[in-house]
């Protein structure tokens, strides 16, 4: 399995990146789970398959594009009025008006496919932590499927999770993931 070896543009035309976010506290069984996908973020992968440890990786997500794609859970579904107002809550949270990026930039590549570790720093609400995806490579005829995943801790990053009359919280760490389609050589 070869990824083709060069720069490589990234963005929702080739992938797709979520966040999932759980809902904890006593009234979690009136909250959502939900997955959010950010519909606004470009990047490009430097790709080199002799050195996969040469490879570096660069990506930019607006976190006001992030769209709510599943609500699981909770004792009804989301209303129109619901899904604004976790939009809002976003926008406060994340303090995108001041940090209007989320940013991610490759420190490293480890592993040999179809597992490897693309090590790098994360930028959100302008506080940068080191973290490690998991990633898993794939040919898919003609093409390479890779998926990857982290778990990052919200208030690491100085963000608040949000909780609403102190009894429904959404938990402190949430899951990353990313799914991309390169071509194969």
């Amino acid at each position: 399995m070869t990824i083709k070896s060069g720069s490589h543009s990234i963005g929702p035309e080739c992938g797709k990146l979520t966040v999932n976010t759980y809902v904890g506290g006593m009234g979690s069984k009136m909250g959502h789970d939900l997955i959010l996908e950010a519909t606004k973020w470009q990047g490009t992968v430097n790709l080199d398959s002799d050195d996969p440890s040469a490879t570096t990786v660069e990506v930019s997500v607006d976190p006001r594009s992030l769209e709510i794609l599943q609500a699981t859970g909770g004792v009804k579904g989301l209303s129109d009025k619901d899904r604004g107002e976790i939009a809002s809550n976003s926008d406060k949270t994340l303090n995108t008006s001041k940090h209007p990026e989320i940013t991610f930039k490759s420190t490293g590549v480890s592993g040999s496919a179809p597992n490897l570790q693309l090590n790098g720093d994360l930028t959100i609400n302008g506080q940068t932590q080191a973290v490690t995806l998991d990633l898993n490579v794939q040919d898919a005829g003609g093409e390479t499927k890779i998926t990857g995943k982290t778990v990052i801790v919200q208030t690491a990053f100085g963000v608040k999770p949000y909780s609403k009359l102190g009894a429904l919280k959404v938990k402190d760490p949430v899951d990353l993931e990313i799914q991309l389609t390169l071509p194969s050589a």
